[in-house]
């Protein structure tokens, strides 16, 4: 039955919504927008062609709040409502209740949703329809030893994903433990704390087949996806092909018609995602079905020239797919730009981003025409990286003809991307697709934990020192007004000798770097750079020739930290003070958030014996759990915080006698 709107309203918020948004114009559909009072200013809203605000605080009040997204429908005079991803996506109650408002459901039918809700009945529906299933089992019949079964094993939510609520058991002896965890987490994030157990391969593949399935009974398999590199078991880099199924012959038709019966089994309409777990041999086995778009579809649409969005509004209208989908041809990957710092357990990153700047993106939110880079991203200049919400800032997507064409061209403009205002998992990314083992395609779900060098910084000490000089000579620059009194004479330069200019950076990992220099007829000499050349000195970019090698440094100031930008890395400097103010006093032992948060676990009270490494309590932020550590044995003198209670960076988490002051950031 055909289906009629011309208003949607996007039941979902920032980068989500800017890409539906796109794909409404191409439809010619008119976007409603709905917001938070903390997502006002945000660039999806001032992009809508109406908007909504919802009233209440906290997600269960705004975005989760299916009364309210129903009057906002009512309000803006929208026909149809888009959930997109996150969110209500996968709520069946939420399906059910479009429909009985009279409105156009963009998405699966409701029932579909909660089959493929609860993992343990997808894997019994699977199991049905004939698709390769790993065996589940009941946790706590394995701590009865009621089962026989090997480890490591893999303890997962049943009723969500996105790595919440998943803990890796190498003994029976800590299964119990790992279960507490786990269900504890499940029920925060789904509202469900039910959990099972299933083989942990360690060298597996992730690999998931887009789905896209019509009213009239045709199922079109769109390709596949290789999904392994992974943190926290959240992906981070996606890419279509899979080399691994390049590599073995006749594995792809064989997910494909695995993925249709899949879609076939729970009379699937709409576009969905099949996710396998491929053993290297080429056995693979049903994880989860995804019943609705995923984060990772721009690698689909680059490599098929679809707009799978588009096709979702088509297919709720009642069109019907062509018989066969289109090939696929070329190679495209994205990665997830986080903000967040890897080398610190991914340490969720808050707060403004100032600048977000990607050289040579050819289109944002749509399809490629040729080769190039594609953008899509939530966040613009000035956007605020907020605690409750998830941290990534966007997605970049190369499509090239050859897989080593795009990881190159991929890894470069995010060498060369100007971010400032919060730390990212850029240089991550680079180091990753620049590695021998990825361009090889030996991507299985083990690679970061068999490749830590990744998590180095792309400027090492030298780099480092060489941007504290860059920076010294724009703010030199600077300070004279950009040069303005003789031009062409660079900041900082001195017609008499004297004594030589100095200043003092720290880094973030609080490294110090001491400049000292003299600029005179005679050019730049700088203590520790013999033969340094200056080439150019502005307040925005300096110019150093380095044993005949030229670096250009892009520098800005941002709430009193110096971003420099080169192909040498990334470094953010802090300028010492010449007379630093006297610190804060704080109780010896302090241990400090290393984040905003919530307080979602306290697993000891004042006066207990704790051994190091022992969890103290959890902070949730942006959708994950965090433990804070105890970092050395001794008492807990004091516990300033309460369950539920919202912290801010560099609140007082607990005194530990025997403990420096510090950060309570290490985490397991």
């Amino acid at each position: 039955m055909a289906e009629s709107f011309s208003r949607v309203l996007v039941a979902n918020r920032g980068e989500i919504a800017r890409r539906v948004f796109a794909s409404c114009r191409r439809q010619g559909l008119s976007p409603v927008a709905v917001f938070a009072d903390d997502d006002a200013d945000s660039p999806y809203v001032r992009e809508a062609d109406l908007a909504v605000r919802l009233p209440g605080d906290g997600l269960d009040r705004t975005y989760l709040n299916v009364a309210a997204l129903l009057e906002a429908a009512r309000k803006a005079g929208a026909q149809a409502i888009y959930p997109g991803y996150g969110l209500l996506s996968e709520n069946a109650e939420f399906a059910r209740a479009v429909q009985a408002a009279g409105l156009v459901w963009i998405g699966p039918p409701a029932d579909a949703i909660a089959r493929m809700g609860s993992k343990i009945e997808a894997k019994r529906l699977m199991a049905e329809a004939g698709v390769p299933v790993l065996p589940a089992w009941d946790p706590e019949v394995l701590l009865c030893g009621g089962a026989q079964t090997g480890f490591p094993l893999l303890v997962k939510a049943a009723a969500g994903g996105g790595g919440r609520g998943m803990r890796i058991v190498a003994s029976l002896a800590e299964l119990d433990a790992e279960l507490s965890g786990a269900r504890a987490e499940a029920l925060a994030a789904f509202g469900d704390s039910t959990v099972f157990c299933e083989p942990y391969l360690a060298a597996g593949h992730h690999v998931e087949v887009q789905v896209l399935a019509d009213r009239h009974g045709t199922v079109w398999a769109v390709g596949e996806r290789e999904c392994s590199i992974q943190r926290r078991y959240q992906k981070i880099l996606e890419e279509s092909p899979s080399p691994l199924v390049e590599r073995i012959p006749g594995l792809r038709e064989k997910l494909f018609a695995a993925a249709v019966s899949a879609a076939r089994a729970v009379g699937y309409v709409g576009a969905g995602t099949v996710e396998f777990l491929v053993a290297p041999s080429g056995e693979f086995h049903f994880l989860e079905m995804n019943t609705r778009i995923q984060v990772e579809h721009p690698v689909t649409e680059c490599t098929t020239g679809l707009d799978l969005v588009r096709l979702q509004f088509s297919i709720a209208a009642g069109t019907p797919l062509a018989a066969t989908a289109p090939a696929p041809s070329g190679h495209a990957i994205e990665v997830r730009l986080y903000a967040e710092n890897p080398a610190r357990d991914w340490q969720p990153q808050t707060g403004t981003v100032h600048r977000l700047r990607i050289p040579g993106v050819s289109v944002e939110f749509g399809p490629l025409d040729k080769p190039g880079l594609r953008l899509d991203s939530g966040v613009l200049a000035g956007s605020v990286v907020r605690v409750r919400y998830d941290p990534m800032l966007a997605k970049l997507i190369a499509w090239a003809p050859e897989r080593a064409e795009a990881a190159a061209m991929l890894a470069t403009a995010l060498a060369r991307a100007e971010i400032a205002g919060v730390g990212t998992n850029r240089d991550l990314l680079v180091r990753t697709l620049r590695h021998p083992d990825f361009l090889a395609g030996s991507t299985d779900t083990g690679f970061l934990d068999r490749h830590r060098q990744l998590f180095q910084p792309l400027a090492d000490r030298r780099a480092e020192a060489l941007a504290a000089l860059a920076a010294a000579l724009s703010d030199a620059a600077a300070s004279r007004g950009a040069g303005t009194l003789l031009p062409g004479v660079p900041g900082g330069w001195r017609n008499v000798v004297s004594q030589p200019r100095r200043t003092s950076y720290r880094t973030a990992d609080g490294s110090r770097h001491e400049i000292e220099y003299h600029l005179d007829r005679e050019g730049l000499r700088a203590a520790g750079f013999p033969g340094l050349r200056l080439v150019s000195a502005g307040p925005d970019e300096v110019v150093l020739e380095d044993d005949g090698l030229r670096h250009a440094f892009r520098v800005a100031r941002f709430d009193g930290l110096v971003y420099l930008d080169s192909i040498l890395g990334a470094v953010v400097l802090s300028p010492v003070p010449r007379l630093p103010e006297p610190a804060a006093a704080t109780a010896a032992g302090s241990l400090f958030a290393p984040m905003p948060g919530s307080v979602v676990r306290i697993a000891v009270s004042a006066g207990d014996q704790v051994a190091a490494g022992q969890p103290l309590l959890w902070l949730e932020a942006m959708k994950m759990q965090h433990p804070v550590l105890a970092p050395v044995a001794g008492t807990v003198l004091e516990l300033p915080i309460t369950l539920d209670q919202q912290v801010e960076l560099g609140s007082v988490l607990a005194v530990l006698s025997g403990a420096d002051s510090g950060t309570g950031s290490e985490s397991a």
